[in-house]
C-alpha cells in the first residue's frame, strides 16, 4: 500500500507561492433526498460532531436518522435553493473571489480559494490542487468566527488526515477563531445600522435577537470555549450599537435530538417574546457569515412563524455578512496580519484592484 500521495518532480529553485483557503462547513450537491442523504451521512459521521458512543451512534444514525431526517431536510434546502445551487456555496465561491481582488488591491500576490468539510469541493481534494499548482504556504481560514470543536476543529482535523500523505507537506498557517474582531463586529453593526435605516429603529417593545448555532451542552462542561466566544461576539456588537441588555437576546439555534443543548433556545425565546405581545423582532445570525439553510430556513421562515403564531407583531431578518463590502474588507485584513513574515507583498496590482471593482459591482456586494 502506498504511503504517500503522487508527488510532482521537484524543482529547484521554484518560487513559493501562497495561498488562503477559506473553509466552510458543507452542504449537499442538491435539494434531493439522496444527496441530501449522502451530506448528513459524512457529516454525522464525523466524531467531532456527535460525541456518542460509536457503535450506539452508528445504530441510530444508519437506523433512524439517515432513514427519516434526509427527505424533511431536503425539501427544506429546495425551499432556499438557488438557480445558481446552495447558498452557502454560492456566497463561499463570492466571498473567495471578492477576497482575492481585496487583498490583490493591497499588494498580496496570493491566490483564495475554498473547501468544504463536508460535500465539495473538499478540503483533501482542494489541498491537493493547490500542491500540485505548486502553492507552498497555504493560510487556512476557517469561516466560524467563535471557535468550537465540531467546526474548526474537525476542519483542522480533515487537513491533518491529508498532511499524513504527503511527503513534501506545505507550510500550513490557522486562524483559530475571530469572535472579538474589530472588523468582523463592525461589519454585523453596519449592517443593522442599515437595517433601521430602511425598517426604523423602535424605542420600546423591542428586540434584537442574535440567534447562533447551538451545540450541546456537553461541549461547554468539556472544555469548548464556544459559548463564552459567542457571548463576547453578542455583547461587544450590542456596545457598538448601544444597546442596552434589555434590548437585546443571544440564543442558540438547530437543536438537534433529545439531549440538552446550550441555552437559552432561539425557538422558545421567539415563542416568549410572541406571547408578550413585543411589537417588533430583528433577528441576526451572527456566527454565519454566510446565508445557508440554518438561517434562510430555519430562521427567516420557521422563526418568523413561530413568533407571529405566539402573538408578536413585527418580524424582519437581517441577512448574514455575505459579501458585503465592509465585511470582505475586513476579512482581507485579518488574512493579511496572518500572513505576514510571508513574502506576499508586491506593488499592488492595477489589474487587481480593478477586478475587485468589478467584481463588486457585478456581484451587488453593498458598501
Amino acid at each position: 500500500m502506498q504511503r504517500y500521495l503522487p508527488e510532482p518532480a521537484y524543482r529547484h529553485g521554484s518560487p513559493a507561492l501562497t495561498a488562503v483557503l477559506l473553509i466552510n462547513l458543507g452542504t449537499p450537491a442538491e435539494p434531493t433526498t439522496k444527496a441530501v442523504r449522502s451530506y448528513l451521512r459524512e457529516f454525522l459521521s464525523d466524531p467531532r460532531v456527535v460525541e456518542i458512543p460509536r457503535l450506539l451512534w452508528w445504530l441510530i444514525l444508519n437506523g433512524i436518522v439517515l432513514n427519516v431526517r434526509p427527505r424533511r431536510s431536503a425539501e427544506k434546502y429546495a425551499a432556499v435553493w438557488t438557480p445558481e445551487g446552495s447558498p452557502l456555496k454560492v456566497h463561499v465561491d463570492r466571498q473567495s473571489r471578492l477576497l482575492r481582488g481585496f487583498l490583490g488591491q493591497a499588494g498580496h500576490r496570493v491566490l483564495v480559494d475554498y473547501a468544504m468539510r463536508y460535500g465539495q469541493p473538499s478540503i483533501a481534494a482542494t489541498l491537493s490542487r493547490l500542491k500540485g499548482d505548486g502553492y507552498t504556504r497555504i493560510l487556512l481560514l476557517p469561516l466560524y468566527p467563535q471557535y468550537a470543536a465540531s467546526t474548526t476543529a474537525t476542519a483542522v482535523d480533515a487537513v491533518g488526515t491529508w498532511l499524513q500523505g504527503i511527503r513534501n507537506q506545505p507550510e500550513i498557517r490557522i486562524v483559530r477563531s475571530f469572535p472579538d474582531y474589530p472588523g468582523y463586529i463592525e461589519a454585523l453593526a453596519a449592517s443593522v445600522r442599515e437595517h433601521w435605516f430602511s425598517h426604523g429603529r423602535p424605542t420600546s417593545s423591542y428586540r434584537l435577537v442574535m440567534s447562533f448555532h447551538g451545540l450541546p451542552r456537553y461541549t461547554l462542561d468539556k472544555g469548548d470555549p464556544y459559548h463564552c466566544e459567542c457571548h463576547k461576539s453578542g455583547r461587544l456588537l450590542a456596545e457598538a450599537l448601544g444597546l442596552g441588555q434589555e434590548y437585546y437576546q443571544i440564543c442558540f439555534q438547530s437543536r438537534f435530538g433529545r439531549a440538552e443543548w446550550l441555552q437559552p433556545y432561539t425557538s422558545a425565546t421567539l415563542k416568549a417574546l410572541g406571547k408578550r405581545g413585543l411589537q417588533r423582532v430583528d433577528v441576526i445570525c451572527p456566527g454565519f457569515p454566510a446565508d445557508c439553510l440554518e438561517t434562510l430556513e430555519e430562521i427567516a421562515i420557521e422563526g418568523k412563524a413561530e413568533f407571529l403564531q405566539a402573538g408578536g407583531k413585527e418580524y424582519l431578518y437581517i441577512p448574514c455578512l455575505n459579501e458585503r463590502d465592509d465585511w470582505i474588507r475586513a476579512l482581507a485584513n485579518l488574512a493579511a496580519s496572518h500572513l505576514q513574515g510571508w513574502p506576499t507583498l508586491t506593488a499592488p496590482d492595477p489589474a487587481s484592484l480593478e477586478l475587485g471593482a468589478l467584481r463588486a459591482r457585478a456581484l451587488g456586494a453593498p458598501s
